[in-house]
């Protein structure tokens, strides 16, 4: 017993010092290792022991101070027609306009105030804001961080992807930088700024939920919608403000809440940024967007078209059927190909296919990955526009407008509803030109069709019209009215 004494004492102090050496060290850090039979260390595989001090950052403050000077509040005055409750699945998706907090729209015609926010993307007064912000406005007023106001002017506006662009008399503003919105990444933390409720230059934080979501809010025929979606708190009045990573760089437009209330329940939706650069450039270049089209009928893979088609995963978007002499098809797409690809960048669901084209032009040459019969193809695609063709609607179809002598605007949702229409534009205003001359049309005729093409809202009237060339047939209505009107003008 005297001979074991000794060694077990020497073992018991000797652990008790070991404890504390492990103690100690996994008070101050931590290192994933483990030991092998050999007595080698080694690292366990695919663990980052080196954190990335900027991804990991939790201080907001510099984000903050970066994009509160470059967000505006906006205050639009509105006559309204006639406005309804949402119904339905509407009921649960919210533009979050701050219309008078957000309360039941009431059956009347008045003048009424509403507000949203917007975004400072150059100097000289280029503000990005939402479409349904300043939408029927009469009147536009801005108010910049620092309380000074000026009057605004629309310069273009895009129901499809709920996007307008318009400018104050200013100089030496304060801006914000882009982001590349395709780089954003699930998970990672953004900050949303705005003035919810009145309330000016509201900072909140969240994380990307989800990306590529479609929630069938935008009516536009053509909408097209690949949002981003935050759990950061937006709530009405945020409607067009900025939603920003942690350099303060806008990664989207903030357009769209889920809730039950009306208020901010735990999702929100911003068009992504990419998107909103290429279309506001379109506007400030051409007064109206320049839209692409592939030419294709396209859905989602799951799991039992996968097994049908044999294909390993879901990634991707099926063509189910091609426009005859499309882009797609003269390219040589094929019914039954999936979609894998938009110049190398990964498009894995139908919304993601159409935020990829969304960012080109027709006559842009893009290429495309694609799987057919359990193999990789890639083609180049020349993109075509509505009507077929590479052409661009530049600025004479604007002048078509001015040798009309009429001054166009998009129809309310609520004015669609109330007169069962799917689409087109009212006759804001007449002026010196064809239509006062050879016509006896008057002020608030709604133009739904020229030629048997139907159309839907401004960007289609100008797509079509640019086109035209000598005697050209408009077909309306006068709300309020029965029946069909028609009249013909000579371009």
């Amino acid at each position: 017993m005297k001979k074991l004494f000794f060694p077990i004492l020497l073992g018991f102090f000797g652990a008790i010092i070991g404890g504390g050496i492990v103690k100690f060290n996994s008070d101050t850090q931590i290192q994933y290792i483990q030991t092998n039979t050999s007595g080698v260390n080694a690292k366990l595989t695919n663990y980052k022991t080196v954190l990335d001090a900027e991804k990991f950052n939790m201080d907001f403050t510099l984000a903050s101070e970066v994009t509160t000077p470059a967000v505006v509040h906006i205050k639009s005055k509105v006559k309204s027609e006639q406005s309804v409750q949402p119904q339905g699945r509407d009921f649960f998706y919210h533009f979050f306009r701050d219309d008078q907090f957000g309360r039941p729209h009431q059956q009347r015609s008045q003048e009424r105030e509403s507000s949203g926010s917007g975004v400072i993307i150059s100097k000289d007064g280029y503000i990005v804001t939402n479409n349904h912000v300043i939408n029927d406005a009469t009147e536009i007023e801005v108010v910049l961080n620092n309380k000074k106001s000026y009057k605004a002017q629309v310069i273009g506006k895009d129901p499809s992807t709920d996007i307008a662009l318009i400018k104050v008399d200013a100089n030496e503003l304060s801006s914000i930088h882009w982001a590349n919105s395709d780089d954003v990444n699930v998970g990672e933390w953004v900050l949303a700024v705005g003035n919810p409720f009145n309330l000016a230059s509201t900072v909140t934080a969240g994380i990307v939920s989800a990306k590529g979501r479609n929630i069938n809010i935008l009516k536009d025929k053509g909408a097209i919608e690949s949002f981003i979606q935050t759990d950061a708190a937006v709530n009405p009045g945020n409607s067009g403000g900025a939603l920003v990573n942690l350099r303060g760089e806008l990664v989207g437009i903030n357009t769209a809440i889920a809730t039950p209330t009306g208020t901010y329940a735990g999702y929100s939706f911003a068009v992504p940024s990419n998107i909103v650069q290429k279309v506001i450039g379109d506007l400030r270049e051409f007064g109206v967007v320049q839209r692409a089209y592939i030419g294709v009928f396209i859905k989602d893979i799951n799991n039992e078209l996968a097994e049908e088609l044999g294909l390993e995963d879901l990634k991707g978007v099926y063509v189910q059927g091609l426009t005859e002499g499309g882009a797609a098809d003269e390219a040589g797409i094929k019914e039954g190909d999936v979609i894998t690809m938009i110049n190398d960048v990964e498009v894995k669901t139908a919304p993601e296919l159409q935020e990829e084209i969304a960012q080109y032009r027709p006559g842009d040459v893009i290429n495309i990955t694609l799987k057919r019969n359990g193999k990789l193809a890639r083609v180049n695609m020349t993109l075509r526009n509505k009507s077929g063709n590479t052409k661009l609607v530049d600025k004479p179809s604007l002048k078509v407008l001015n040798v009309l002598g009429i001054e166009l605007e998009e129809l309310s949702q609520s004015f669609k509803i109330n007169n069962r229409i799917g689409g087109g534009v009212k006759i804001k205003k007449i002026n010196k030109g064809k239509v006062q001359d050879e016509t006896v049309v008057k002020e608030g005729f709604v133009i739904t069709k020229i030629d048997d093409e139907k159309v839907e809202s401004l960007n289609d009237f100008k797509s079509i019209i640019s086109s035209k060339e000598g005697g050209v047939m408009f077909e309306g209505f006068y709300p309020g009215k029965g029946g069909a009107y028609y009249f013909a003008i000579g371009l």
